[in-house]
């Protein structure tokens, strides 16, 4: 029976093509005739799947059920504590179960979640606080560190007010006593989330449930081919896959792919504390069937060499750059291969996945999700032809409603719908989106571009390499030189004319870095990305 089910599974996903699958996804989220709010989409869950498992961390679990109602319970303090609808609440939290329940807590009673990042400074967390203004702060115990006299205008919540041992009563009704969740606009803000970039102050990109839901069935549309969709006896898609959470989850990447795209088809959450080898490996044991991470992780796989991931049907990459070297060092390794993805948090954040052909290069990143258009255009605006360079702009009901508290800045990137990403790209014939760099990070030497992805990658691909940034210097003769800073898995007396030598094999001689600056590491961010502003305030 077991075969003939799976087997069964598979065409009926096989017959469905991505757009019709999104169309019908979509669909089933109406209520009448209206598409659900991001609040109530937990309520659903714990409805259509109750007893599937929810969450896994180490020795916990939580069900869709259990894990509705434990929100619920904090829903109530938050209330109590006078939180109200729209209102902010910020949240900074470890990957947890309780980040997960404070998350849809803050949601569900129509209040702005604002998920920080745990590796601020203490002076990044005090911008934040008073930029965004949130009525209730709750940070996990081993946070309230960074907290203390920043909050003395809000209200602090700690994890501690978060009780998952208390077994949940037998009769779960009285929990749901006197609780309603709260239905706001679709268009409306519900997820602030505050981004770097590289330079400057943080920026807090407003994303509404029409945002964070269509990526969400977005990525469950791609991802149909390799997941076997069927419809439970309420009518609804699930799919019994299991997904890999080590990214950290407030990041969007991590919130979209690790939250809301399981959430959605009644899949279990495998969080992961951290990233670190045992960690990792612990998450492994719980056979996890959908592994998604970025570049650095899976580096960081490829040196552990023997990570059980024989239960993974597919992996995907994003978040940042994928290098050519990371996926073939990996292919070799494990023998298997690596869906490369694009995405930025203003787009929700997924824009394009490569489940076609993963042999492309690593900048090809597969044809733009359903329901999104894009287009390449010049410095003036223009529309360029099939195959040529320009910066990428894109449109759809996954962009962002603009930047917090910041209509300039929103007008910069945002026209009529269409949003700049800042990112350099071309579109093929075929519709096959690639990636060549950020326009911020473009280099201009005496007219020509530099695109430092391209540097990056070659230098990668030198056996004694194994982190680099290519970042512009100013020069007075000839605009912006390039500049490599390099880490290196062992070194030797002449490393600076090996790597030049190197790069003018396969490099045009303008693209070659008049300076190679090696060290053992490089400055790492939170989300496992090169920390580029670190090196850019160092470069003179």
């Amino acid at each position: 029976m077991g075969v003939i089910k799976a087997l069964k599974e598979a065409l009926f996903t096989k017959l469905l093509s991505e757009s019709s699958l999104y169309n019908q996804i979509l669909n089933s989220l109406t209520d009448k005739d209206e598409q659900i709010y991001a609040g109530e989409m937990l309520a659903r869950a714990a409805d259509k799947f109750p007893n599937k498992t929810a969450l896994v961390l180490q020795d916990k679990s939580l069900t869709y059920k259990e894990l509705y109602y434990r929100s619920i319970l904090l829903s109530k303090k938050l209330i109590s504590s006078g939180v109200k609808p729209r209102d902010k609440v910020l949240m900074c939290f470890e990957n947890s179960i309780e980040f997960v329940v404070t998350y849809f807590a803050i949601m569900q009673i129509g209040a702005i979640c604002v998920p920080l990042n745990t590796f601020l400074h203490e002076k990044e967390i005090e911008y934040i606080i008073y930029d965004a203004e949130p009525s209730v702060i709750i940070v996990s115990n081993e946070l309230k560190h960074k907290f203390q006299n920043k909050t003395q205008k809000f209200r602090l919540l700690f994890g501690s007010d978060i009780d998952l041992k208390t077994p949940l009563s037998n009769n779960l009704e009285e929990i749901e006593k006197g609780f309603e969740l709260v239905k706001l606009s679709r268009n409306e803000l519900c997820l602030l989330l505050y981004t770097s970039g590289t330079t400057g102050v943080p920026k807090g990109v407003m994303l509404s449930s029409k945002n964070i839901i269509t990526n969400a069935v977005q990525c469950s549309a791609r991802f149909g081919k390799m997941v076997n969709f069927t419809k439970n006896e309420k009518g609804v898609f699930e799919a019994n896959e299991r997904f890999f959470s080590a990214l950290p989850l407030f990041h969007v990447f991590a919130q979209n792919t690790c939250m809301w795209f399981p959430l959605l088809i009644g899949s279990t959450i495998i969080i992961v504390p951290k990233i670190d080898r045992r960690d990792i490996l612990e998450g492994l044991l719980k056979k996890p069937t959908v592994f998604l991470g970025v570049p650095a992780l899976y580096g960081l796989l490829c040196l552990m060499k023997t990570a059980p991931l024989d239960s993974i049907k597919f992996f995907v990459s994003g978040g940042d750059a994928m290098s050519d070297k990371i996926r073939t060092a990996f292919a070799m390794v494990y023998g298997r291969k690596i869906c490369n993805g694009y995405g930025l948090t203003e787009a929700a954040p997924v824009v394009a996945v490569n489940i076609e052909n993963v042999d492309f290069h690593s900048h090809m990143v597969g044809c733009p999700v359903v329901g999104l258009e894009c287009q390449v255009r010049d410095k003036n605006g223009e529309i360029v032809k099939s195959g040529e360079q320009g910066s990428l702009w894109i449109k759809g009901d996954n962009v962002m409603l603009g930047y917090y508290k910041s209509p300039q800045e929103t007008e910069k990137v945002l026209q009529k719908d269409w949003l700049n990403t800042g990112d350099l790209a071309y579109l093929t014939d075929d519709n096959l989106l690639a990636v060549v760099g950020r326009s911020k990070e473009l280099i201009i030497h005496k007219g020509f571009n530099i695109y430092p992805q391209e540097v990056e990658n070659i230098l990668l691909s030198h056996p004694s390499v194994f982190k680099v940034a290519v970042i512009g210097r100013e020069d007075i003769t000839s605009g912006q030189v390039p500049i490599a800073y390099v880490a290196l898995k062992f070194s030797s007396s002449n490393i600076e004319k090996q790597l030049r030598d190197f790069c003018l094999e396969r490099l045009a001689s303008y693209k070659i870095p008049r300076k190679f600056i090696c060290l053992d590491d490089l400055p790492m961010n939170a989300t496992g990305k090169i920390d580029k502003k670190q090196l850019v305030s160092g470069v003179k």
